[in-house]
């Protein structure tokens, strides 16, 4: 005669199958960032190699000493700029790992910021960026923070439509317990009844993908609250409509330097 699962096994069966769907949803998010971030390196990568082409053209029309050290000059500077971005790209296709080690948000902000400055030069977007001295490192996974970063710079982008301003700031904070990551934008700002579903899964506030087939899908700052979380640090929202949006990330300082302080 058959058996009939308890109600605890059958508790821990769903419990797993959730488990594991949880972590085929993730590899899938992950695998989606790096081909978005992918298709952006791309644009960037095109841009640079425009560059050095037509320095090169120009250092073979001019034979002057002067023309020729001005394309070099211009030729190592793209190249130099090539190399971070292949860098970044590499990092994140090589380290899939979730573990966490201390990290420099310095180090993250200056190479995401790299990917995107040509989208934020086509939209008319100034960034400005704000590190404070002896800045402690995060411990956290480089990968999954950049995620969360690029995820909310290209949130600032479409949030200022006609151009403005995203400043990016690390601090320590918590009375010197975690760094503070905070992303500030000058756009439209998102409307008081909506802040508390903002990390909801599937909730947004835009109406589809933009012009460049981002966003819309109301999956990106569901992924960012979800990944802060398993670092154990916190993500909240300042928003004012008309004024701008501000998201304030906290992450547990490196354990060296956790002791120390």
């Amino acid at each position: 005669m058959p058996t009939t699962p308890s109600p605890s096994t059958s508790t821990a069966t769903t419990q797993q199958q959730l488990e594991f769907l949880q972590g085929q949803l993730r590899q899938n998010q992950a695998l989606a960032a790096l081909g978005a971030l992918t298709g952006t390196a791309t644009h960037e990568f095109n841009n640079v190699l425009m560059t050095v082409i037509n320095y090169a053209k120009l250092g073979l029309r001019n034979e002057d000493t002067a023309s020729r050290t001005k394309a070099l000059t211009k030729i190592l500077e793209a190249s130099e700029r090539a190399a971070k971005i292949t860098g970044t790209i590499l990092a994140q296709a090589r380290n899939r790992s979730d573990s966490l080690e201390p990290t420099d948000l310095v180090d993250i902000v200056e190479s995401s910021l790299v990917l995107l400055e040509r989208e934020m030069r086509k939209y008319r977007i100034a960034v400005e960026t704000e590190f404070a001295d002896n800045v402690p490192r995060a411990q956290a996974s480089g990968n999954q923070i950049q995620r969360v970063l690029l995820n909310l710079l290209i949130n600032a982008r479409q949030a200022m439509p006609d151009g403005g301003t995203v400043l990016v700031r690390i601090a320590a904070g918590g009375e010197g317990r975690c760094v503070e990551l905070t992303v500030r934008d000058s756009g439209t700002g998102i409307p008081a009844d909506k802040l508390p579903k903002i990390f909801e899964p599937f909730f947004t506030t835009k109406s589809g993908p933009d012009e460049s087939g981002k966003g819309g899908t109301g999956l990106g700052l569901a992924a960012c609250k979800e990944i802060i979380d398993r670092h154990g640090g916190r993500i909240r929202v300042e928003s004012t409509v008309g004024v701008g949006t501000a998201f304030i990330i906290r992450l547990p300082i490196a354990g060296d330097q956790q002791a120390a302080a």
